[in-house]
């Protein structure tokens, strides 16, 4: 009985980290999601960067719905390398990689109709974890403050959002 049970867990265990890179992915919302693609892609277009970078984790994520099919989204997640090369277009054979610094990310946007509004221009800010300063966290939650006041929301950051 314990070797069946063992053997249960092993499984559960096996299936849970194989899809586990993108299941962090699917389980955000879709306004969410978009931020994140938001930062991949800028990620992506650095001439520094070598590898493919997925979404890893979500830090805090928050919104205010002022009304009229507009929300304010506040995102702060980690990116992490995988072996594959950039410019990966199929990533699910791709597996984190554990030599290299989490990008440590922070976007927010105006949504309209679950779209991104160009106005204001969406702010993404991705540094490796390792370089990120409080003052560029307090630099980063001051934008995005601002950019909720421009409506005259309260702070995005303010807001109870989900974890």
């Amino acid at each position: 009985m314990a070797a069946l049970l063992l053997l249960l867990l092993s499984l559960h265990t096996l299936m849970f980290s194989c899809d586990g890179q993108e299941n962090n992915y699917d389980r955000l919302a879709e306004s969410y999601k978009k931020g994140v693609d938001l930062a991949l892609e800028k990620l992506h277009s650095h001439a520094r960067i070598q590898h493919h970078f997925l979404f890893f984790k979500s830090l805090l994520q928050s919104d205010i719905e002022p009304g009229f099919d507009v929300k304010y989204i506040y995102h702060h997640f980690y990116l992490k390398a995988t072996n594959c090369p950039k410019g990966t277009t199929n990533s699910t054979s791709c597996q984190f990689r554990n030599d290299r610094p989490l990008i440590d990310c922070a976007v927010c946007y105006k949504t309209f109709k679950e779209a991104i509004e160009q106005e204001p221009k969406p702010y993404i800010h991705c540094v490796h974890k390792t370089t990120l300063t409080p003052e560029m966290t307090t630099t980063r939650q001051e934008y995005c403050n601002r950019l909720g006041y421009s409506s005259g929301s309260p702070t995005l950051l303010a807001s109870t959002g989900n974890k």
